[in-house]
């Protein structure tokens, strides 16, 4: 008999809060593959502008339902902001994570994963969700993005 193996691994993690430089926006979800990478682009060059040293990998929060998202690049907690740039910070406390290899366009099966795993298990969910991307890679095979879900704080987390 073969073994299935599932595409995705699910962990339950605690996270500390990561300090981000982020602008916020809302979007539909047919906007979101045009909306993150330009926001990435914008908090990016004023990262890069303002010569901030110790700038990480780029992230996007989900905040809400209604697809309300900051997002922007990882960066010291000495950071300051100017204009639509501001610091915010990723969640912390326990998460369900896991990791997706490859191309963004194939994220939503990471989230449906995570989705999936935690109502098959009774684990409840917190509301924000975030992606921290991994460094570019021209082969989207090798693009990773850690997927993660804050869950609901309860006697046994």
């Amino acid at each position: 008999m073969l073994s299935k193996r599932l595409p995705y691994e699910i962990e339950i993690i605690r996270m500390e809060a990561r300090p981000i430089a982020v602008v916020r926006r809302r979007a539909r979800p047919a906007e979101l593959s045009t909306v993150v990478p330009a926001a990435c682009g914008e908090v990016w060059e004023h990262v890069r502008a303002a010569e901030v040293k110790g700038a990480g990998r780029h992230v996007a929060v989900y905040l809400d339902g209604q697809i309300t998202l900051e997002v922007g690049v990882e960066v010291p907690s000495t950071f300051v902001g100017s204009g639509d740039v501001f610091l915010s910070a990723t969640p912390a406390g326990a998460v369900a994570r896991t990791v997706h290899m490859g191309p963004y366009h194939l994220l939503s099966r990471a989230h449906s994963a995570i989705l999936d795993w935690c109502a098959a298990k009774g684990v409840l969910l917190a509301g924000p969700n975030w992606e921290i991307y991994g460094h570019w890679n021209d082969d989207p095979a090798q693009l990773r993005t850690d997927v993660c879900y804050l869950l609901r704080e309860t006697d046994g987390t």
